[in-house]
């Protein structure tokens, strides 16, 4: 392989792996602050120990998190210097942005959040959560405006070849950022909440029925069951924007190589980029103009009509039908199960082994959508204005296949430990509880990781 392929691939390592666990603590967080508010309102024990369970896996997900950004960072200097080259004048405030405004603002309150429960006040306490759940979201935020910009560029000037700023708004609020934004913090949703069910579905299977497995349970599962029909809306309109503004994008998606009108939605092809065709086709007429235009006869142009200048089709064919389809399973199951929690009840047994079964399916779907995402936006850096060849560093493949391989290696030795340590927490979590309950006055103050 050259550079810049080995250069991509240990890019998109490091963001997959990186990516992982934003995922989970951006909405994970505000499911602690759920759990730690419905406790002070209730002053039930249950609520307490749920708070006590999730907030240490949020601790090691956010280290995990914090650690691989900044890993994957220095890539941008190292690996992608024509990068910052060419847009650092627009990437570079908005990376310090999420750093002054959503980073600092984890770091200040994430210790007394984790470590401050009997230091503090329990006011002080839930504020501390709420404000790391607005730090973890603002961070998405201006990670997910810089990322849309990359896709549809606005706000900005060229001058002797490099991108200046000229109208902040447009640039942060570009069209596609509201659709991306969205997108991201309800998959952020689903993925803790699938990983909160699973992981008390697996907790109640081994016999630990105690009754925070049992809220917790049962608000990820209704939770999950409101945010499913809201994320494929939101598809939908995302779908819409992109057609408009990276047709190139949807074409590969849908396997389309002749501009048509009346598309059909394929459900099952094997592209062939040589031949520019696809085999063993099976889909339903006409659904794809309707899905992607509204209209059964709209047109949709081919992949043809890009001179070749279209991503790569296989990736994105394939990724989009495993996150649409991993959407409609996370549909079902979380829609039964939150008709089997009716009344204060909890899901079947066997339901529950889907759920064990359904635990990271959040992290599957949203690998699967960001490669189609980022993918789909090649041969284009930043789109219309930076190709991705002309960003490279010059670094030779020998030191990038090295380097990779080091990556990998730790990657999935991270991710071992880490479901490992999942597993582990979740089988001692049915034993007595770390902390004895306090007097009725002083509870809020018994709560942590200690």
């Amino acid at each position: 392989m050259d550079a810049l392929i080995l250069a991509r691939i240990q890019f998109a390592a490091n963001i997959s792996f990186h990516i992982l666990f934003p995922t989970i603590t951006i909405a994970l967080c505000w499911f602690l602050l759920f759990f730690k508010l419905k406790y002070q309102s209730t002053g039930q024990q249950r609520w307490l120990s749920a708070y006590q369970f999730w907030v240490k896996i949020f601790a090691l997900s956010f280290a995990l998190g914090v650690v691989s950004g900044i890993t994957m960072s220095f890539q941008f200097g190292t690996n992608w210097p024509g990068y910052m080259e060419k847009v650092g004048n627009v990437a570079g405030p908005l990376l310090a942005y999420e750093v002054l405004t959503a980073f600092f603002l984890e770091a200040t309150f994430l210790g007394i959040m984790l470590f401050g429960a009997k230091r503090v006040s329990s006011r002080i306490h839930t504020l501390s959560i709420a404000l790391v759940a607005i730090g973890t979201s603002m961070s998405a935020f201006w990670i997910l405006a810089l990322n849309s910009w990359m896709h549809t560029p606005a706000g900005h000037v060229i001058r002797d070849g490099v991108v200046y700023a000229d109208d902040w708004m447009a640039i942060i609020f570009n069209p596609s950022m509201p659709y991306r934004l969205l997108h991201m913090f309800v998959a952020s949703g689903l993925t803790a909440s699938f990983l909160i069910a699973g992981g008390s579905a697996y907790r109640w299977l081994r016999n630990d029925h105690g009754n925070d497995v049992k809220v917790a349970m049962r608000t990820a599962v209704f939770v999950a069951a409101c945010l499913i029909p809201i994320q494929i809306l939101i598809g939908d309109l995302h779908g819409l924007n992109t057609l408009k503004h990276q047709p190139a994008k949807i074409a590969a998606m849908e396997g389309i190589w002749e501009t048509e009108r009346g598309a059909p939605l394929l459900l099952f092809a094997v592209p062939d980029e040589k031949a520019r065709e696809n085999h063993f086709e099976f889909g339903v007429p006409k659904l794809a103009s309707l899905i992607l235009t509204h209209d059964a006869n709209g047109e949709i142009k081919g992949l043809n009509d890009f001179n070749g200048e279209h991503p790569r089709v296989a990736p994105l064919f394939y990724g989009f039908r495993i996150m649409v389809g991993l959407g409609t399973l996370m549909l079902l199951i979380s829609w039964i199960a939150a008709w089997q929690c009716r009344k204060g009840n909890v899901p079947g047994k066997y339901l529950q082994r889907g759920l064990v079964a359904m635990t990271f399916s959040g992290w599957v779907a949203t690998l699967a959508g960001w490669y189609v995402t980022e993918i789909g936006r090649q041969p284009w850096l930043v789109q219309g204005i930076l190709r991705t060849v002309d960003a490279v560093s010059p670094v030779p493949a020998s030191n990038l296949a090295i380097t990779l391989i080091g990556y990998l290696t730790l990657y999935v030795g991270l991710i071992i430990a880490y479901i490992s340590t999942l597993l582990y927490m979740a089988r001692r979590a049915g034993g007595p509880p770390a902390v004895a309950p306090l007097e009725p006055q002083l509870r809020g103050y018994n709560y942590g990781l200690e």
